[in-house]
């Protein structure tokens, strides 16, 4: 593994707790960064405090300039970054000389985070842990991140049949069938018929009722199936449920991010017949599992854990008792 992604379902689910406790246990020279902002003392919806990042002397960090001069350890900046502005300034690389806490803060474009990934590894990195999000998809995509490892828990719901559910759709599209065909990557933006001849369709988006109606006259000159290298929405699936011929259908995407679907129509779609795969998809290491709700509440964990066990086929880890299966994973 060169690069793991930390990606929370939701704020307070346990991410920044993974984090630090593989920052703390990985025997490897690690670099650290994240997508966009976070690491901030108080939450900033709830206002409740949040566990600090940790890291150790020797690792290498990326963030912002505000949040690196706010740091209270000492470090050498390797890099200074003109080119990657956060709205809090550039980004500063820099190796740890002692033990610290920090706030990251990192670049938000796909290309940016690429470029700083392999700036990290240049500087002797041996993996690299993306602090991320899924509101902020950039950092569960597989073109920067091959790994990931998903957090849920008590912050999503009250409820565990929810939180399953919520997780188990999740799960369900980063685990998505890869398609295997080495021309598609390469093509330029747009939708194509991908039958018995790649053409691309006189249709720029899928998204709205007027391209809805349009693609209706060609859908069937042109075969069903399709790759799209945008975003596979809501409303083109819908459209594609009230299909006779659903079972025929099957659609590409780069990779899970660009899906924009609600589980129930998911559901429908999949259960008719339809199908959807990947160009990318990453490895998913493991759910960790955080019982508490930032109000306070408490999930009963063994329970919570043992049901996501019947639904998902990778590790389910509460990570203040069982650190050590992620620490063997990483390994």
């Amino acid at each position: 593994m060169k690069s793991i992604a930390l990606v929370g379902l939701e704020k307070n689910t346990g991410k920044t707790e993974t984090l630090n406790y593989i920052l703390k246990n990985l025997d490897k020279r690690v670099g650290v960064t994240s997508i966009g902002f976070d690491g901030e003392i108080r939450d900033q919806l709830t206002f409740l405090s949040k566990p600090q990042i940790k890291i150790k002397k020797g690792t290498i960090f990326a963030t912002a300039e505000k949040t690196y001069y706010q740091k209270k350890f000492s470090s050498d900046i390797l890099s200074v970054e003109n080119t990657l502005r956060t709205p809090i300034g550039k980004v500063i690389i820099a190796n740890a000389l002692e033990d610290g806490e920090i706030i990251l803060a990192g670049p938000q474009k796909t290309k940016d985070l690429k470029y700083l990934i392999k700036k990290m590894e240049n500087f002797g990195a041996d993996i690299i842990l993306i602090d991320g999000a899924l509101s902020r998809l950039s950092s569960a995509s597989p073109s920067i991140s091959e790994t990931m490892i998903l957090a849920t828990g008590g912050s999503l719901s009250l409820n565990i049949d929810t939180i399953v559910k919520k997780t188990k759709f999740i799960t369900d599209l980063i685990m998505l069938e890869k398609e295997e065909n080495d021309k598609l990557p390469n093509l330029p933006n747009g939708i194509y018929s991908i039958n018995d001849k790649i053409i691309k369709l006189p249709i720029k988006s899928l998204m709205g009722l007027e391209e809805m109606e349009k693609f209706q006259n060609i859908f069937e000159e042109f075969g069903k199936k399709l790759y799209i290298s945008g975003a596979l929405s809501e409303t083109f699936i819908n459209f594609l449920c009230k299909k006779n011929y659903i079972e025929e259908i099957e659609i590409i995407v780069q990779d899970f991010t660009k899906i924009f679907v609600n589980p129930e129509t998911f559901s429908v779609f999949t259960h008719k017949g339809g199908k959807i795969k990947v160009l990318q998809k990453p490895k998913l290491l493991a759910v960790t599992i955080n019982p508490f709700s930032p109000y306070g509440y408490e999930i009963n964990t063994d329970i919570l854990k043992n049901r996501l066990e019947d639904k998902i086929n990778v590790p389910i880890i509460n990570i203040r008792k069982e650190g050590r299966i992620l620490q063997k994973l990483l390994q």
